[in-house]
């Protein structure tokens, strides 16, 4: 009973002061272990002397129990305390475990790309730029949970962190939530890495960069949230998200429906500049079968070269201009013969040219058959996807020249490039 008591009273004193420790229980458990053999040794030490009053007093306390049933039963006693002390240990470190489970670094990093969610995508794993403005993530399936589908409109923009620079943006897009009056200025937000710059031999629209919105505003009417609005070249904003924009809004505006939606802006370390962002969507009422899309949009522009870790940018000496006449260094005994020809061969040429130029303007002319959303302001080919889907409200059908659509403020969609 000693050794009981002796056993409870020291664990006691250190559950007290180091409760919920476990490296502390874990030594105490030692200390308990080690006394036990200790007293466990005296008593057979004090026994194998012959120790005649000791082992009088023991058959006189427990009432003519022999010897050997009091060292069992001692035993058997601190067994059990050293038991119950390690099952404390034991059940105390799992609840610990279970609290601070975090993934696996590891186990991401070997993973590919196509097997990875938004919250472990590393920048390693996408593929470098090769002429399109996006890949594909996770074979293009989203990464929301079952839980996530829900109705609720909600919106929420994270902090600006250190560097100023914007984190996660998700959505549930909805009509609640959509924009109802005309888009404001924004150009008093300056994200970070911002520079005005113009290119203008090579860029639509002569500006590099454009504050783009990481949730676009035809879907949730942010504006000049500086959470949502980061440096992004215009091919980004334009050719590269813009087509996944107009699809949701395209199909919230014919259904009524709601669509989960998150971009994830993605640095290089400590860059000011986004080397691109994630976009993931997926509707809610039909579990995807209406919009569904997981993919990587690089924020890159042809014909420049970009500094991301200030925003800085040049001229990329290596790029032609599309549509830009190159032409080729002739020297030798050939370009004395062309020099020669020069009168003829110019003649021909122009009039090459303008036999294209001839046919390119018959082909403008010719009018066609277009389907105008007036809502988004876009126009599509009949054939187009999004036109299925288009509220019959904001539908128009428009026979005209695709110049002459332009010309009254309508943008062509990305989508069916009409």
């Amino acid at each position: 009973m000693m050794s009981k008591i002796l056993v409870r009273h020291i664990w006691n004193v250190y559950n007290e002061e180091e409760k919920g420790k476990v490296k502390r229980k874990f030594y105490s458990a030692l200390y308990v272990v080690v006394f036990a053999l200790v007293l466990s040794g005296c008593s057979l030490s004090g026994i194998a002397d012959g120790s005649k009053s000791a082992v009088n007093g023991n058959l006189a306390s427990d009432g003519g129990t022999t010897v050997s049933e009091q060292v069992t039963s001692a035993e058997t006693t601190i067994t059990e305390e050293i038991t119950e002390t390690q099952s404390d240990i034991s059940s105390e470190s799992l609840e610990i475990t279970e609290d601070t489970t975090v993934s696996d670094p590891g186990g991401a990093a070997d993973a590919s790309i196509e097997g990875k969610a938004a919250s472990n995508m590393e920048l390693a794993d996408i593929p470098a730029y090769s002429g399109s403005a996006y890949c594909e993530i996770n074979g293009n399936v989203p990464a929301f949970g079952d839980d996530e589908l829900v109705t609720d409109a909600f919106e929420n923009y994270s902090d600006l962190d250190s560097l100023g620079r914007c984190g996660v943006a998700y959505a549930n897009i909805c009509k609640e939530i959509m924009p109802t009056e005309e888009r404001g200025a924004i150009g008093m937000v300056k994200p970070s890495g911002w520079h005005t710059v113009k290119y203008n031999d090579r860029i639509d629209g002569n500006y590099l960069y454009n504050r783009c919105h990481l949730i676009g505003y035809q879907l949730a009417g942010e504006n000049a949230n500086e959470k949502n609005l980061i440096t992004g070249t215009r091919y980004l904003n334009v050719t590269g998200m813009l087509p996944f924009e107009n699809e949701v809004a395209d199909y919230v505006e014919s259904t009524g429906n709601h669509v989960l939606y998150r971009v994830t802006p993605v640095y290089d370390g400590d860059n000011l500049v986004a080397s691109g962002v994630q976009m993931e969507a997926e509707s809610v009422e039909d579990k995807g079968a209406g919009v569904s899309f997981n993919v990587y949009v690089y924020n890159v522009q042809p014909g420049v070269l970009i500094d991301y870790a200030t925003g800085g940018s040049e001229a990329d000496p290596g790029y032609v201009v599309p549509g830009e006449n190159t032409s080729l260094e002739i020297s030798g005994e050939d370009g004395d013969q062309a020099a020669e020809a020069g009168t003829s061969e110019e003649t021909q040429n122009t009039g090459s040219e303008a036999d294209d130029t001839s046919e390119a303007q018959t082909e403008a002319a010719n009018e066609d058959t277009y389907i105008v959303n007036t809502n988004t302001g876009k126009f599509h080919k009949p054939s187009c996807r999004s036109v299925k889907q288009m509220k019959e409200s904001n539908k128009s059908e428009r026979t005209a020249t695709r110049d002459e659509l332009i010309s009254e403020g309508y943008e062509p969609c990305k989508n069916c490039n009409p």
